[in-house]
Parts: structure tokens; C-alpha cells; sequence
């Protein structure tokens, strides 16, 4: 199909479950609870080297907090529960209890399946910490120099969506990142629900999985995607006129909610002049069992108001 003259093949990405974690971050400002988000989201870009995927989902006005601070909610990323929780409470732990004026909740409160991190975090309190009922939730409230950190006993757990992704073939530098670049304001500015792990968002080192050479790496670069390997390989995806290439890789709460931020990456990426074709991975359904059609997402948001 064409958008905006601009080819969008019929294809799919190919996303897999992982366990997901959604928590409010809220504190005396907006930038100190950003500045808390962004520090315990770091080093979370991919599971393939990073001890789990993690993002900034949005900022939540005060209005809408439980404390009636300004808050910003964050999403972290595990193949296990396990291993979630260990991530969860050394994100925590180590990133928020540590940043002046935080308090943490539970995004995900009607959720059965919970993780109880409040009490391994609470010693940090050296028995001076206490378990009370504060915002009409289970919270404990852990003596700090400043005054005192405030933890819910618990959050929920569901299983998300990883590995949502668009791919953007451009004909320069310049038209592929302002691109890459349009098609993450879309997503931040109109959906719900899901992160962007990589830096800004954008992903210049996109992956396949194994090596062609070294046996023991688990992926390597995708070369059918790198335009100085055009003509070098025999499985070459990039167009002669072609010299860029952009991934934006997404994580959602939900399948639909992946499904519509990748549409949204499209209809930006495909405003730009420049841009030749888009794409998605897929290593042909044996990675995960989502496969999002690239058409099925632009039908989605078909008929929206966007700028």
C-alpha cells in the first residue's frame, strides 16, 4: 500500500510476551520525578545484553496522582517474574528511594497477579520502617534523611507485548532521523500504554538473531538493512536509492496498544520527504507469536487528527 507516496509493504513485525511491570513515579516537581524516572529506566534498551527493557510511558498531571503530585509513569520489562521482581526492586531501590521527594505506586492496581517489593525495599528502613494505610493504599513508609519514602507494598504483573517495530528505509541521514524522529512524536503525543526503550526512541543498530560468524552471539547487526553492506551481500534489503535506515521498536501493556503506535509511527514517518519505503522485522514467526500486520495498523489509525 502507499501512504502519503510512500510505499508500506505488506508485512509484519514480529513481537513476543514479557512480563511487565507499570509503575507511578511521583514527586515534589515534575523534574524531580522525571529525573527519577529517566535514572530508573536506564540500561534498558534490550534483553539481549541489558538486565531488562524499561521506558517512560507519559507524565500524569497531578490531578490524577494519589498524593496530588505532579508523576510519570514507567514500564520494566522481564522474561520472567523472577527476574522482573529482582529488577523492579533494584530499580527501585537504588534509583527512587535515592532521589529527593519520591513516592512509588502501583500502575496496575485491579491486576491479581502481584509482586510483593515493598517489604524487601522497607529494610532499608533498619526497623524503623512502618507498614500504613496512606492514599487508601498498603504503603510503607520507609525514614529517609529528608524525611521519610513512601513504597506500595505490592504491584501488579500482566503479561505485555515486546518486540513491536517499524522500519524506516530513507534516502539520507537527515530525511530517515527526521523521520524515525516524526514517527516517535506521533506515538508519544496520541498513544497509550507502551514505552520506547531505545534511545529517543530510535534504533540505528537494528538486530537479527544469531551471527553469520560467531557462533556464541545470540544476534549481530542485521546486515540486509546496512546500506554499506548493499553491495557486499546477496540478501541486501536496502534500494539503491536508499542510504539510511531506522528501527522504532515498541513495548506495549496490550497487543492493541502496540499495533496502534506502530500506525501512528507510519502515518509520522511517512510525512516526511525522503522516506522510501516502510518496513517491519520479522524472522518469520519463529521469535514470538505476535505478528503485527503493518496495513492492519495503519487501518487502525486511519481517520485520525493529527499534527
Amino acid at each position: 500500500m502507499k501512504l502519503n507516496d510512500v510505499e508500506v509493504e505488506s508485512t509484519f513485525a514480529e513481537a513476543f510476551p514479557m512480563y511487565v511491570a507499570r509503575l507511578l513515579i511521583t514527586a515534589k516537581n515534575r523534574r524531580w520525578a522525571l529525573i527519577a524516572a529517566k535514572q530508573a529506566t536506564g540500561f534498558a534498551t534490550s534483553i539481549i545484553m541489558c538486565p531488562a527493557e524499561a521506558g517512560i510511558e507519559k507524565l500524569v498531571s497531578e490531578k490524577a496522582t494519589p498524593d496530588g503530585r505532579p508523576g510519570v509513569l514507567i514500564q520494566i520489562y522481564h522474561r520472567t517474574i523472577p527476574e522482573l521482581k529482582v529488577q523492579v526492586m533494584a530499580r527501585v531501590g537504588q534509583c527512587v528511594l535515592t532521589c529527593p521527594t519520591t513516592a512509588v505506586f502501583d500502575a496496575l492496581p485491579r491486576v491479581k497477579r502481584r509482586m510483593r517489593i515493598g517489604s524487601a525495599i522497607a529494610k532499608f528502613g533498619d526497623g524503623f520502617e512502618v507498614k500504613d494505610k496512606v492514599y487508601g493504599r498498603e504503603m510503607w513508609r520507609i525514614p529517609v534523611m529528608e524525611g521519610e519514602f513512601l513504597l506500595e507494598d505490592s504491584v501488579g504483573v500482566i503479561s505485555g507485548v515486546a518486540g513491536g517495530n517499524i522500519v524506516i528505509l530513507a534516502e539520507s541521514l537527515d530525511a530517515g532521523l527526521l523521520a524515525a524522529e516524526n514517527a516517535v512524536r506521533f506515538i508519544r503525543r496520541y498513544s497509550k500504554g507502551v514505552i520506547l526503550p531505545f534511545p529517543g526512541g530510535i534504533v540505528r543498530s537494528g538486530s537479527k538473531v544469531g551471527s553469520l560468524k560467531y557462533p556464541k552471539l545470540i544476534a549481530t547487526t542485521n546486515h540486509p538493512y546496512c546500506p554499506t553492506l548493499r553491495d557486499k551481500v546477496s540478501d541486501t534489503k536496502v534500494p539503491k536509492d536508499v542510504n539510511c535506515v531506522y528501527e522504532i521498536v515498541i513495548n506495549g501493556l496490550k497487543e492493541e496498544y502496540v499495533l496502534k503506535a506502530m500506525g501512528l509511527a507510519i502515518l509520522g514517518a511517512s510525512r516526511v520527504k525522503g522516506v522510501r519505503r516502510i518496513t517491519a522485522v520479522n524472522f518469520g514467526g519463529k521469535l514470538g507469536p505476535y505478528k503485527l500486520n503493518l496495513e492492519e495498523a495503519v487501518e487502525v489509525v486511519k481517520g485520525m487528527s493529527l499534527s
